[in-house]
């Protein structure tokens, strides 16, 4: 009988949770883990059982006398002209008339009014915004005059939670702390802990969990798999605690509970009028109470974690990196170590600001990777020509044979994996965790598309737009094909980042984009093999 995963359908705009995680950081472990994990579901060796997955006509994903993944049907919308701009309601109306697939609406909408348009909200509401595809636009707002559109204090507004943690910040403070934090992502110490964090998490979580499942033969949820494995590495890396959520009998957490709560807050308040969910948070009803109540949570835990670490330090149980082993290293320690002298210039509460970033980088760090994972995988489900080419892959240049004993691999031997890299890039094109980002222009000023822009005016980068544009990808747009990534020596392209807008670009662009690649190919190396038959409808 087989295990089914199923996840539900969801439209766009409900993985949009990961905005407010900025791809800064975020994708530092997204496209990492989605490696590791695509090789280990890819190549599992004897005795483990052979799993093959097949799509039936329901969009489910089956994995004979083993697994059966569910996923929503994937929406194509009719070809969409400017929305109608209504008395009072503004534009508003065609956005909720097309909720349950907006980003392919905009998608639409943005291709047939040449990339770039002014969006009218509701009168009175202050919510009118440009959206925009443009690359030569993306590059100027985000490079070339980058100065010019910080996040703005509505951005600040909407996810005060973050406080002034990096993905919150603006100007000096978050100079420090870009500085800093792309400092340790390069540090030594750093690097044997993540990978030393994740093969522990695919062999003493991922595996087991796998292999009751297939034992079992119920129905699991995926995408909620993939958020535990990934809820636990980023809390390993960052305050060396295994919250132990990937098991068998998927426990509870409060901490992951709490982070949940507040991402479903922070996107009612993006969809409700500013002193509607004000007045909330005043009475404390709804969705706001939720939020205050996972704020309390989890500001308790991580200043516990802060104050444990402390001790230690003071206990001279200091950070040790000796003969490639590491002892007691997390970024937490690194952050404590690096602010220590810094944080006091800004006038800011030093253990307040490490709370910050510790919560913005694990928001990002669960978030982003979890959705490039479930993505992935779906991508494969659909196109088992391209999870045969990474299959073959694995076996011509890790030189795995059948049967061979499952082990872990360095970043050596994954960067030769080419075309499991191009197969990720081509994900993150077509599904970036990330489909829009939110900027405010602090000055009036006009875009290389000639649009006039306002002081104060919120403008909103459509990266999920820009990855299926046919003038930029061509009429194949809409294929998942990882030859588009592969130069004619079997090597990567390099595209402008304002064109693959997976990492960002300028000042703000990914500090751990290239970490976040060999985390993903870590997880696609993994064992048992389990294949992908793609069946029609």
């Amino acid at each position: 009988m087989p295990v089914i995963y199923q996840i539900p359908h969801l439209g766009r705009f409900d993985l949009f949770a990961f905005e407010h995680a900025c791809p800064d950081i975020g994708f530092f472990l997204a496209h990492a883990a989605v490696k590791v994990l695509s090789g280990f579901l890819l190549y599992v060796p004897s005795p483990s059982p052979e799993f093959n997955l097949t799509m039936d006509g329901n969009a489910s994903l089956e994995v004979d006398g083993t697994y059966d993944v569910h996923f929503g049907r994937q929406q194509r919308t009719p070809k969409s002209s400017m929305p109608i701009n209504w008395p009072l309601l503004g534009m508003t109306p065609s956005l909720l008339w097309n909720f349950n697939h907006v980003h392919d609406y905009m998608t639409d909408v943005l291709r047939n009014n040449g990339g770039t348009i002014m969006y009218k909200g509701p009168w009175f509401t202050n919510m009118d915004m440009i959206f925009t595809s443009d690359p030569a636009n993306f590059h100027y707002i985000s490079s070339t005059n980058f100065h010019n559109y910080p996040k703005g204090p509505d951005f600040r507004e909407i996810f005060d939670i973050l406080g002034d943690g990096i993905f919150n910040c603006d100007s000096k403070l978050w100079e420090l702390q870009h500085k800093t934090t792309m400092s340790l992502f390069n540090d030594a110490g750093f690097l044997m802990l993540l990978e030393k964090t994740i093969w522990k998490n695919v062999e003493e979580e991922l595996i087991p969990v796998l292999e009751f499942m297939s034992e079992q033969g119920s129905t699991w949820d995926l995408q909620d798999i993939f958020q535990r494995l990934t809820f636990d590495g980023i809390c390993n890396l960052l305050m060396d605690y295994d919250p132990k959520t990937l098991s068998v009998d998927l426990p509870y957490n409060q901490l992951e509970r709490a982070i949940t709560k507040t991402e479903e807050a922070i996107f009612s308040r993006h969809l409700l009028p500013k002193y509607y969910w004000k007045l909330q948070k005043r009475l404390q009803i709804g969705s706001e109470k939720h939020m205050t109540e996972a704020s309390k949570l989890s500001d308790e835990l991580f200043y516990k974690f802060i104050n444990e670490k402390r001790h230690k330090r003071r206990s001279n149980i200091c950070d040790v990196v000796k003969s490639e082993q590491v002892q007691d290293y997390t970024l937490l320690t690194g952050f404590m170590r690096e602010y220590e002298d810094k944080i006091g210039s800004f006038g800011n509460n030093h253990d307040k600001i490490i709370k910050d970033t510790l919560l913005n980088l694990l928001i990002a760090g669960r978030d982003t990777t979890s959705t490039v994972l479930t993505w992935f995988f779906y991508l494969l489900a659909k196109n088992p020509t391209a999870e045969a080419k990474i299959y073959r892959e694995l076996h011509a240049q890790l030189g795995l044979k059948e049967g061979q004993k499952w082990r872990s691999f360095g970043a050596k031997e994954l960067g030769k994996l080419a075309y499991l890299h191009a197969s990720l890039c081509e994900a993150l094109r077509l599904f970036p965790p990330v489909p829009v980002n939110h900027k405010v222009s602090q000055e009036a000023d006009t875009l290389p598309s000639s649009h006039h822009v306002r002081k104060n005016s919120i403008i909103i980068l459509h990266s999920y737009a820009m990855g299926r544009m046919e003038t930029i990808w061509g009429q194949d747009v809409l294929d998942f094909k990882p030859e588009r990534w592969l130069s004619e020596q079997g090597g990567i392209k390099q595209v402008p980042s304002y064109k693959f807008t997976a990492f960002h670009a300028g000042p703000r662009t990914c500090l751990g984009g290239g970490r976040t690649i060999i985390y993903a190919k870590c997880i696609g190396s993994s064992p048992n093999e389990v294949r992908f038959d793609g069946q029609s409808n």
